[in-house]
């Protein structure tokens, strides 16, 4: 039967000399009404303290007394932090850094992904836990190492770059003119001469810079393989997973998480912020679900604050629960904290915990925990279920790399997230479910698609854009759209590459704004019934577009300050059976929230159910379904309670809340809708 997982990471390798505490942990546990437990995390030198001296006896018996309390358990493998006797005698498993720097033991993911020796220790002791406890039944996943990050830049990671190259463009004459190394006189003469981007060296070459972030996302994926392989070898036959980490832009997890079964995040979000926090949160919740377009696994959230971030904010009454549901409501199958018993020391002490350093059960923290397990229990018949978003948010790491390395028009703050980010929360407003997807991403299943800032473009992603909106889907481009391939070269002729003809438009120049300097768009007499506002503020970034010769573009708003004055800023384009837009500036939160409600009412996607167009601000909404019912969960981040806004003529259950359905400050409600 499925279920709601409901517990967190814990670390009782930290507690082995007092089995009071162990006793009470699980009581506690239950208590709280926790089904699943995460162990061995950071446990390799618990597991084998010197080389070959497996150590299982403690992890048996912690796991035995789970299973027979109905606690179940991520098993991870312990690769994320290896132990000081494996880094003295392999001192090569240590990362060379950017400047050329050895580094020492410490810390956590100071290991070379490359290292033959570190694999293979990582690869025996996988092995042997697997052969340990791949048939226990309280085994359900296995969670491959932790939070997946960082570089090396020694000799064998050199030598594995060059492979990487060498299979990718096939000969150095190619390479040369992909990365258009005859600028400054750094044209290669072999495969042997290539560095990765040192700090000290080659850090200027785009090409390099975003091959290298690749080449690491490559290893990254060999390296998951490698463990994969191990557990398998053991008989291990549970599926796999690794904790991402959100907007992390270190890896293309665009890529990364074909290596794993299911996709699981740690969600951080800074709380204290109020209902950005929750935006942010939310878009990163429907990034993991639409990468395998299923529901994924919340494998961290903190129940209280971090210790970590500038400002350790306690969560306020309610906001646990919020942001529980939330996940939920957006695709997860867990709520998991880091962590359930609060360490006693080193860095993480004071990293909040179901548990704290008290140990009490009538802790605020705790009893809030408590209250959220029995809604928890509660919806098992949501666990599995689907979204069905037919609105996308083109959001792309590998296009975010090459906003980042490119020079102007802007060196400063381009904001490519921030802006996905804010329009993301515009869309939301509406009460819809939107996939956040990357350009690799299948595009037929929606019928609105927003690629922002889409600066480089690859593979065949302008011919899918083509063939998406001749077939009667929208698209909606903007400023910087479709400069550059994935090697940062630009494209020659006119521009936006190829999606002229789409857009109606053709590029001029473009014009950076100084953090004092404003222009704005003023709203044409044809379009004022569909705008709140005659004119809206634009910053940082404006294009110069003109229309394209026989087009039939319709100018909705155009500029109306500078020598630019009149010159289009946002456009519309029939295209086959579709329509391109394309926003020719970066503009004001509110001409999004305009722009988002014209487009989703123009293509017939505004949420039927609700008894309002726009969700009041700080009362989120999102839905799940099977092939009898959808599912609404509302979250209140307000001080005000607020009824829910929804048609009540179909609700056929209200799971959790009042059934009056109004909704308390800092409260959630889950109804069931008849589909």
């Amino acid at each position: 039967m499925s279920r709601i997982i409901y517990g967190g990471d814990y670390n009782p390798e930290q507690w082995l000399d007092h089995p009071e505490v162990l006793k009470k942990d699980i009581k506690m546990m239950k208590k709280a009404g926790m089904n699943e437990a995460t162990v061995g995390v950071f446990s390799w030198a618990k597991l084998e303290p010197s080389e070959g001296d497996y150590q299982f006896d403690w992890l048996h018996y912690v796991i035995d007394n789970l299973w027979e309390n109905g606690i179940s358990v991520i098993l991870a493998t312990p690769s994320g932090a290896r132990p000081r006797w494996l880094a003295k005698k392999y001192p090569e498993v240590l990362r060379i850094d950017k400047f050329g720097i050895k580094q020492r033991f410490g810390k956590r993911h100071n290991h070379c992904l490359t290292s033959k020796a570190y694999r293979r220790k990582v690869f025996e002791i996988d092995k042997k836990l697997a052969e340990e406890f791949g048939n226990h039944p309280a085994v359900k996943y296995w969670h491959i190492s932790n939070e997946l990050s960082g570089e090396c830049f020694c000799d064998k990671c050199q030598e594995a770059f060059r492979s990487y190259l060498r299979e990718k463009y096939g000969s150095i004459d190619e390479l040369n003119k992909s990365w258009w190394t005859t600028f400054w006189s750094h044209t290669y003469s072999s495969f042997d001469e290539i560095e990765p981007p040192f700090e000290i060296g080659e850090n200027e070459l785009a090409g390099l810079i975003l091959d290298w972030k690749r080449f690491l996302t490559y290893e990254t994926g060999e390296f998951i393989e490698t463990e994969k392989r191990a557990l398998i070898a053991g008989g291990a036959v549970q599926p796999v997973t690794i904790n991402l980490m959100g907007d992390f832009d270190g890896l293309d997890y665009g890529r990364l998480h074909e290596h794993v079964d299911i996709v699981s995040w740690d969600s951080y979000p800074e709380w204290g912020k109020g209902i950005e926090a929750s935006n942010v949160a939310g878009f990163m919740h429907d990034q993991m679900r639409s990468y395998k377009n299923k529901p994924f696994l919340l494998m961290e959230s903190c129940p209280s604050s971090t210790n970590w971030q500038d400002v350790s904010h306690l969560k306020r009454p309610g906001l646990l629960t919020c942001a529980s549901i939330e996940a939920i409501g957006h695709g997860a199958d867990s709520v998991q904290y880091f962590q359930i018993r609060q360490s006693r020391g080193s860095c993480e002490k004071f990293h909040g915990a179901l548990i704290d350093h008290t140990g009490r059960d009538d802790t605020r923290v705790y009893k809030e925990a408590s209250k959220l397990g029995k809604i928890l229990a509660s919806l098992d018949e949501i666990a599995g279920t689907d979204t069905d978003a037919k609105v996308a948010i083109i959001y792309d790491m590998q296009n975010r790399w090459a906003l980042d390395v490119t020079q102007g028009p802007r060196n400063i703050g381009i904001g490519y997230p921030e802006y996905v980010h804010r329009l993301y929360a515009s869309l939301v407003r509406y009460g819809i479910d939107v996939d956040v997807i990357d350009q690799e991403h299948d595009f037929s299943n929606y019928k609105l698609v927003f690629a922002p800032l889409l600066y480089s473009v690859r593979s065949d992603t302008v011919k899918r854009l083509k063939e998406f909106t001749n077939a009667g889907g929208t698209i909606v481009m903007t400023h910087l759209s479709a400069y550059v391939d994935e090697c940062d070269l630009v494209h020659l002729g006119e521009t936006p590459y190829e999606l002229t003809e789409v857009l109606g438009l053709r590029r001029t120049e473009v014009d950076g704004l100084y953090d004092d300097q404003f222009n704005e768009v003023v709203i044409s007499d044809c379009a004022k019934n569909l705008f709140t506002k005659p004119s809206y503020r634009l910053e940082k970034i404006c294009e110069l577009v003109e229309t394209l010769p026989g087009s039939k573009l319709q100018i909705l708003g155009s500029y109306g300050k500078e020598f630019y004055k009149g010159y289009p800023v946002i456009t519309s384009n029939v295209y086959g059976e579709g329509k391109a837009y394309y926003l020719a500036a970066d503009c004001e939160d509110d001409l999004l929230l305009d722009l988002a409600g014209m487009l989703l009412r123009d293509s017939g996607l505004m949420n039927q159910e609700l008894s309002v167009d726009m969700l009041p601000v700080g009362l989120n909404l999102q839905t799940r379904q099977n092939d009898e019912y959808r599912y609404f969960f509302f979250e209140n981040y307000t001080e005000e309670e607020i009824p829910a806004p929804v048609n009540r003529q179909n609700v056929k259950d209200v799971i959790v809340g009042s059934k009056d359905m109004t909704i308390k400050p800092y409260d959630v409600l889950i109804a069931k809708i008849i589909r």
